[in-house]
């Protein structure tokens, strides 16, 4: 997963629950997260990859959890953040804080699922604003639903790393293959 990031963000680590495949098991779980109004898959999720990672070197420093903020206007719609529950599961497992304000999510954009590989690959356009300071040296961990290409998370990536000094690290739910 790291290297999806190569020459696009500056990331600690990455990991990923599992992998997504279009049929099967995983793609099922996310959409009745999104879509069918099953918010407790996401904290589900986040305690199942939380046992995974309580032991793992590499996160053991995390101070802070961000979930991939979504637009004002689908929280309504859905009701929450699909990625909340799972981001908040991490922090407590990790000892770490959760903050869903540092980031947010400005103009409301085309669902990623309907857009094919050049479109959602475009990194020209954020839609993601930094609201908050970080202080330097502080360890964060982003955490979102499902990886693509990697552009979600490298865009929140860039606006974050407008905080000089921070670590970044990257979890999600699954990874596309």
């Amino acid at each position: 997963m790291k290297e999806l990031f190569f020459a696009r963000a500056d990331v600690q680590t990455a990991t990923s629950l599992f992998y997504y495949e279009k049929i099967g098991v995983v793609q099922q779980l996310i959409h009745q997260l999104k879509y069918q109004g099953r918010e407790e898959v996401s904290a589900f999720l986040g305690k199942w990859l939380a046992a995974a990672l309580q032991n793992d070197p590499a996160f053991q420093e995390i101070d802070l959890v961000i979930p991939v903020p979504v637009h004002p206007k689908r929280r309504a719609k859905r009701g929450y953040n699909q990625v909340d529950g799972f981001g908040k599961e991490l922090a407590i497992a990790l000892g770490a804080r959760f903050r869903e304000s540092v980031l947010i999510k400005s103009r409301n954009t085309i669902n990623q699922a309907q857009l094919g590989q050049v479109k959602r690959s475009d990194e020209t356009q954020s839609p993601y604003k930094l609201m908050e300071q970080i202080a330097p040296g502080t360890h964060v961990l982003l955490v979102d639903d499902v990886i693509t290409t990697g552009t979600t998370l490298a865009l929140c990536a860039k606006e974050l790393h407008k905080n000089p000094g921070i670590q970044l690290s990257i979890a999600t739910m699954a990874v596309s293959v």
